[in-house]
C-alpha cells in the first residue's frame, strides 16, 4: 500500500466516522464509506482496511442494541450466508476490481427496485375503497399511534414457523449477503433490504443487523488474511482510523430516536441506490 497524504487520511477518517453513524442509526449508509475507501485506496486493498473498522462499529452497535436482536431470523440466515462467503472468497481469487464492483452495483439496484415495488404493492392492497368516518378514525389512530410508537419501533416479525416462500427468501438474501460482504464489504444494503421486507422496525432492525454483522465480519477475517487483504500495514492504518468510529456511533445513537420509521426506510433504500450506482458506474 502506497503512502497516503494528509488529505486522504482526513477523507478516510470522515468515512470511518460514517461507519460508526451507520451502525447505530442508518444501516446500509456505510456503502458511502465503501465508495470513499475504494476511491482513496486500491479497490481490492480497501476491503481489507475497511473490515476491522466495520468490526469496531459492529461491536459498538451490539453494545447499544443487543437486546433488540432477533435470533430466530439470524439463525435462519447464517447457513446461507456461509455459502455466500465461501463463494465470494472463490470469486475474489480471479475477479478484478471492476468486475466485482459492477456486478454488486447491478445487484443492489435491482434489489432496491424490487423492494420499492413490493412496498407499493402492499400499500395498494391495504387501501379500503369504502367511505368512512375519516375524522373520527384519524383521531383514534393518532391516539393509538402515539401510545404505541416505542412499541412499534421494537416490533419484530412473526416468530412462528416461516413459510416456504419465507425460507426461500432468507436463503437467497443470505447467500447474496454473504457473497457481497466478502467481495466488497457491501452486505449492508442487501441485509437492510431483507430486514425491511421481513417487517423489522427501527430498533429491531438495528439490533438484528448489529449482531448479524459482528458475527459475519469477524468470520471473514481469516479469509481476508488468506487473500492478503489484511496485513501489518493495513492494520497500522486501521489503528488510526478506528478512533473515529466512536464519535460517529455516538452521533448515530443520538439521532436514531428522532428519525421516523418512514424516513428511516427511505434513507436505507436511498443509501442502497446511491451505493449501487457508485459501484456500477465507477
Amino acid at each position: 500500500m502506497d503512502t497516503i497524504t494528509l488529505w486522504q487520511l482526513a477523507v478516510l477518517a470522515a468515512a470511518s466516522m460514517l461507519v460508526g453513524f451507520s451502525k447505530t442509526a442508518v444501516s446500509g449508509a456505510n456503502t458511502i464509506s465503501l465508495a470513499v475507501f475504494a476511491a482513496v485506496l486500491p479497490a481490492r486493498e480497501s476491503t481489507g482496511v475497511l473490515l476491522p473498522i466495520l468490526i469496531a462499529g459492529d461491536i459498538l452497535a451490539v453494545l447499544i442494541y443487543r437486546r433488540h436482536a432477533h435470533w430466530p431470523t439470524l439463525l435462519r440466515l447464517f447457513p446461507a450466508v456461509a455459502v455466500g462467503v465461501v463463494a465470494g472468497t472463490v470469486f475474489m481469487l480471479w475477479a478484478d476490481d471492476d468486475a466485482v464492483a459492477r456486478s454488486i452495483g447491478a445487484i443492489l439496484l435491482f434489489m432496491a427496485g424490487v423492494t420499492v415495488w413490493r412496498r407499493r404493492t402492499a400499500a395498494r392492497s391495504e387501501e379500503v375503497p369504502e367511505q368512512r368516518d375519516t375524522e373520527q378514525q384519524a383521531t383514534d389512530k393518532q391516539a393509538k399511534d402515539k401510545q404505541a410508537t416505542e412499541q412499534r419501533d421494537t416490533e419484530r416479525p412473526d416468530e412462528g414457523k416461516p413459510s416456504l416462500a419465507g425460507r426461500a427468501k432468507a436463503r437467497s438474501y443470505g447467500v447474496l449477503g454473504g457473497f457481497t460482504t466478502m467481495v466488497a464489504n457491501a452486505g449492508g444494503p442487501v441485509m437492510s433490504l431483507y430486514l425491511l421486507s421481513a417487517g423489522f422496525r427501527k430498533l429491531g432492525f438495528l439490533g438484528t443487523s448489529a449482531s448479524f454483522f459482528l458475527i459475519v465480519n469477524t468470520s471473514k477475517v481469516p479469509f481476508s488474511v488468506g487473500l492478503g487483504l489484511i496485513d501489518a500495514q493495513s492494520l497500522l492504518l486501521d489503528a488510526v482510523l478506528v478512533l473515529f468510529v466512536l464519535p460517529g456511533a455516538y452521533l448515530g445513537r443520538a439521532c436514531v430516536g428522532r428519525i421516523n420509521q418512514k424516513l428511516f426506510e427511505q434513507i436505507v433504500i436511498g443509501a442502497t441506490v446511491l451505493g449501487g450506482l457508485q459501484l456500477l458506474l465507477r
